[in-house]
């Protein structure tokens, strides 16, 4: 049975039950208002980490060139732009900012064969900053499809201080699958061939696996 949580937060998990476990343990032997205080702290703080850090299982669409956001939140750029690392030539990017409120388990946009996974140190600006794209710490997994290279930008924020992987270089991934886990706050850019036509525009909202990001052409086009 699949855990309801996401990979790679055991052991925050593990603390918060520890603390909480505490906090009951202490509270039946502090004083009656500071114990009950503690706990009263500390249980919505537990309910918190919780909930960031679900997993739930979500259906994915089928369809031939389709691209399904890698991220759930809101899309703060779509525009054309050069990225010469694994693309090599100009590209159409769409950014995904999430919020703490969002589900921070991050899919697969498009099946294909890993060929790049890549982290780069950097700063932890405040991820919905336009320049938070190029100068945030990130990790970059780059995706060879039938369609073209594709490549997934997970970006640290400025709380956001971990980008989980899922995947290696070589590993085959389908359309929809876990990519990986950004913890609080954040941003993921996804770059695809310039022939990809957005099905997105600023200050919709997307849901990772779930939510038609792009198409790309089929060979009848």
């Amino acid at each position: 049975m699949k855990s309801p949580f996401a990979r790679g937060s055991e052991s925050t998990l593990l603390l918060t039950g520890l603390i909480l476990t505490l906090a009951a343990w202490a509270r039946g032997r502090l004083p009656r208002p500071a114990g009950t205080l503690l706990l009263l702290l500390l249980a919505p703080l537990s309910a918190l980490i919780l909930f960031f850090f679900r997993d739930p299982d979500r259906p994915i669409p089928g369809g031939e060139g389709l691209v399904v956001a890698p991220a759930d939140g809101e899309i703060v750029a779509v525009d054309r732009v050069d990225e010469p690392l694994f693309i090599e030539g100009p590209a159409v990017r769409i950014g995904i900012f999430m919020s703490i409120w969002d589900v921070h388990v991050n899919r697969v946009p498009l099946a294909g064969e890993v060929r790049l996974v890549r982290h780069v140190p950097g700063r932890f600006l405040q991820a919905f900053r336009p320049e938070a794209a190029e100068v945030n710490e990130h990790l970059l997994t780059g995706i060879e499809t039938g369609r073209g290279r594709v490549l997934v930008k997970q970006i640290a924020g400025i709380l956001a201080r971990r980008c989980v992987g899922y995947v290696s270089v070589g590993e085959p991934v389908q359309r929809g699958q876990r990519l990986g886990l950004i913890r609080f706050s954040s941003r993921v850019d996804v770059y695809l061939p310039p022939g990809a036509r957005p099905c997105v525009g600023l200050g919709d909202r997307v849901q990772a696996g779930s939510s038609t990001l792009a198409r790309l052409p089929t060979e009848r086009e």
